[in-house]
């Protein structure tokens, strides 16, 4: 007999508490040197983001499938407000940012990311349901959709964003039951097609970042190049927390969001970069084991697509800080400064537990 077990993962919440805890204390440390509060701006966005987290566990998933189109007007709204309201925060290149009360600023991408995993999950259900999806038609609308929300993002200048959602599309799409050639198909076409990107769509800035990865640049590899000094400055265990001379210096230019690990390597050392990337790990498995459990596909989507958004933002993340790709601005889930970026991530944990919240179980 099966029944509803109508509870959420408590491993899962308390990964993600301690994960967003450890980010504070790495974030309090390089406070030291008296400039913007990043930490209470960060504990403000952690507390809101688990109260929304916990609101969303209790909400039925499949009533906000059925929303979809909510959802879809959301996106387009905080898709077009960046195009009126937007503005650029120093040591960014995009104007990705409002600007709201009390000197407060927010990035409506971290959120339009969770509007189409939504809508997305709909679509590939919708097409599922009706024996469309491996069909050209049924085909052809999935990459309209994919490709949609991705020109508009990079055309806004947030390139990070936009390359994030390629593999959260790709992944859901997977899981929804989209035949494997139709990946290899497309893989060879992007292979073609990568002239053109290189010549046409990416502009000498975005060249020079990425050449800058196999020819040292000093403008565009500066950043890669302190960071990985800090890294190994730390040795086995570091200097110690709120010790780190690196970090209270600010050499490495924005170490309190995209380069936050330079921040543990330094201070704690190797240990403190493997106990960061174990937290991490430990959340995506707890996130693929929700998937592998849930009731229906559209919960299984739903997982799929807060699994492949963290993972790549976790695996481009890396890649920046030790200098395998190249700078594009894209945080460390809820560890680097950012209350766009932690409300996001957390939001997403309660899209999870809301599937989780109501699995079956024997």
């Amino acid at each position: 007999m099966f029944r509803s077990h109508y509870r959420t993962s408590l491993w899962l919440w308390l990964v993600c508490l301690l994960a967003a805890c450890f980010g504070l204390v790495l974030i309090a440390s390089l406070q030291r040197n008296g400039g913007y509060n990043f930490l209470r701006s960060q504990v403000i966005a952690a507390g809101i983001g688990f109260i929304g987290a916990a609101v969303l566990s209790f909400a039925d998933y499949h009533l906000l499938l059925d929303r979809w189109k909510w959802f879809a007007g959301a996106a387009v709204l905080l898709t077009a407000a960046v195009f009126v309201f937007g503005f650029q925060v120093s040591g960014t290149d995009d104007a990705a940012w409002i600007a709201l009360p009390f000197g407060l600023t927010v990035q409506p991408s971290e959120f339009v990311k969770l509007c189409l995993i939504l809508t997305f999950a709909r679509h590939l259900s919708y097409l599922s349901e009706r024996n469309c999806l491996n069909r050209l038609p049924g085909l052809l609308s999935l990459a309209v959709h994919a490709a949609l929300p991705v020109a508009v993002i990079h055309w806004q200048g947030d390139d990070g964003t936009a390359l994030v959602f390629l593999p959260v599309f790709l992944f859901m799409a997977l899981v929804a039951g989209v035949k494997k050639r139709v990946f290899a198909v497309t893989g060879g076409l992007a292979l073609v097609l990568a002239p053109v990107f290189w010549f046409f769509l990416l502009n000498e800035e975005h060249r020079s970042r990425i050449m800058s990865l196999f020819l040292p640049d000093a403008d565009y590899g500066w950043q890669q190049y302190q960071g990985k000094l800090s890294i190994g400055s730390g040795g086995l265990w570091g200097s110690g927390l709120f010790h780190g001379n690196r970090v209270v210096q600010e050499v490495v230019p924005e170490q309190e969001n995209d380069f936050i690990l330079t921040v543990a390597g330094e201070e704690l050392g190797f240990i403190g970069c493997m106990a960061v990337l174990a937290a991490l790990l430990v959340l995506l498995l707890l996130i693929l084991r929700q998937l592998k459990t849930a009731s229906d596909t559209e919960g299984r989507l739903i997982c799929a697509g807060v699994f492949a958004m963290l993972a790549a933002q976790i695996f481009i993340n890396l890649g920046m800080v030790l200098g395998f790709l190249p700078v594009i601005g894209v945080t460390l889930p809820l560890f680097s400064a950012g209350g766009s970026s932690v409300m996001g991530t957390l939001l997403g944990i309660g899209m999870v537990q809301s599937v989780a919240r109501r699995t079956w179980r024997r």
